[in-house]
C-alpha cells in the first residue's frame, strides 16, 4: 500500500477546494483551511463549496479547518492558495508552526506589487527553512473538481519537493509534470491572466477566428520576451504553464480573467464587474505591474500596453485597437534553438 501522507491546503476557494478534493480522492490525510465559518461548516457537514464550485460532490474525506495551526500541524507538505495580496501575510502567519525543511507548495497566479515578487519569492523571504516549490497548468478549477482530464507542472530548485508533489496529485485524471525553471514557470501563470482579459474583450466584440489566434500567438512572444529579460528560460513558456495554460485562460468562460475582459468588452465599469465576480481576478492588477515593469526595462509589450491604457487611462477600445495596429511592425519569431 502507498503511504499515506498528511497534507494542508490554505484557501478555500475555487482552486483551493478542488486541489485538496485530489488529495483526499489518493486517500491522503487533507485539511482545507478555511478562513470563513459557514464555509467550514458547509464543507464538512454537506461536502459542498456552494460559494465557489456549486454543484460539486466534494469527497467526504476531506476536512475544512479554520483555525491556520490546527490545519497545518503534523502536515509533511502544504499548499498556499490564497490570493497574492494575501501571500505575504499567510506566510507570516505559518513561520512559528512549520518544522524545519516543510515542504510548501504555491498556487498562486500573481505578483507582489512592492518589488514584483512572486509568490515563490515572497515564500522563501518568510519561510526561510521551508522546501518551496510552484505548481503551474492549465487548471481551471470547475473542471479540475470534475475530475475531468487535465495536466500540470511541479518546479523546484529540490528535486524531492517535485517527486512528492507528482506521487501526492497523480490519479486517473489530473498528470504532473516536473520542471526546475521556477521563476518562468511561475511567471507564465501570472502573466497569462492580462491576456485572458485582452481575449475576453475581443470575444465580447465578436472577434473572430483569425483574430484570436493572432491575439493568443503575439502574447506569447510578449510574455516570452519580459520573462527573458527578467532571466526565465523562454522555452518553460512553450509548456503547459505557459501555452498550455494560455490558450485555456484566453478561451474559457470559466477563467474569471477572461469573464472580466467579457464584461469590459461589453462597456461595464470594471469596479462593478470585478465587485460582481466575487472571486479575485489576479490579472487586473498584474497589467499594471507588468506595465510598469516593462518600462524599467525597456520590453516592449504593446498589448500589455494596450490592456493598461484602457484599463487605467480610460482610452476607448476603438483607439487602444488603433494603436495596436499601427505599431512598429517586427519579427514573427524572435527565439531560435541552435
Amino acid at each position: 500500500m502507498a503511504k499515506q501522507y498528511r497534507v494542508a491546503v490554505l484557501g478555500g476557494g475555487s482552486f483551493g477546494t478542488a486541489l485538496a478534493n485530489i488529495v483526499a480522492d489518493n486517500e491522503h490525510d487533507v485539511r482545507l483551511w478555511v478562513r470563513d465559518k459557514s464555509r467550514c461548516d458547509e464543507i464538512n457537514r454537506e461536502h459542498r463549496n456552494s460559494s465557489y464550485l456549486p454543484d460539486i460532490d466534494l469527497n467526504p474525506a476531506l476536512r475544512a479547518f479554520e483555525d491556520i495551526a490546527t490545519a497545518v500541524d503534523g502536515c509533511d507538505l502544504l499548499f498556499v492558495a490564497v490570493p497574492s495580496k494575501s501571500s505575504r501575510h499567510v506566510a507570516q502567519q505559518l513561520r512559528s508552526h512549520l518544522p524545519d525543511g516543510c515542504m510548501v507548495i504555491s498556487t498562486t497566479k500573481g505578483i507582489e506589487d512592492d518589488g514584483f515578487k512572486l509568490m515563490s519569492q515572497v515564500l522563501r523571504e518568510e519561510l526561510p527553512t521551508a522546501l518551496i516549490g510552484v505548481l503551474s497548468g492549465p487548471n481551471l478549477a470547475r473542471e479540475l473538481a470534475e475530475r475531468q482530464i487535465t495536466a500540470s507542472v511541479i518546479a523546484s530548485d529540490t528535486p524531492a519537493v517535485c517527486e512528492r508533489v507528482q506521487e501526492l496529485l497523480k490519479c486517473s485524471y489530473f498528470r504532473v509534470y516536473a520542471g526546475d525553471d521556477v521563476f518562468g514557470l511561475e511567471l507564465a501563470g501570472a502573466l497569462k491572466n492580462c491576456y485572458a482579459i485582452m481575449t475576453g474583450m475581443a470575444a465580447a466584440l465578436g472577434a473572430g477566428n483569425n483574430t484570436m489566434g493572432f491575439l493568443l500567438t503575439r502574447a506569447l512572444a510578449e510574455m516570452s520576451r519580459f520573462a527573458m529579460e527578467k532571466g526565465a528560460d523562454p522555452m518553460t513558456f512553450m509548456g503547459l504553464s505557459g501555452v498550455g495554460d494560455l490558450v485555456v485562460t484566453c478561451t474559457s468562460p470559466l477563467s474569471r480573467n477572461y469573464r472580466v475582459g467579457f464584461a469590459l468588452g461589453e462597456g461595464r465599469d470594471l469596479d462593478e464587474v470585478v465587485g460582481e465576480l466575487g472571486q479575485v481576478a489576479e490579472g487586473v492588477n498584474t497589467i499594471k505591474l507588468v506595465k510598469a515593469e516593462a518600462d524599467r526595462l525597456g520590453v516592449y509589450m504593446p498589448l500589455v500596453n494596450a490592456l493598461y491604457a484602457h484599463i487605467y487611462e480610460r482610452a476607448s477600445i476603438a483607439e487602444v485597437v488603433d494603436t495596436m495596429m499601427s505599431a512598429a511592425q517586427t519579427r514573427d519569431v524572435e527565439h531560435k534553438l541552435l
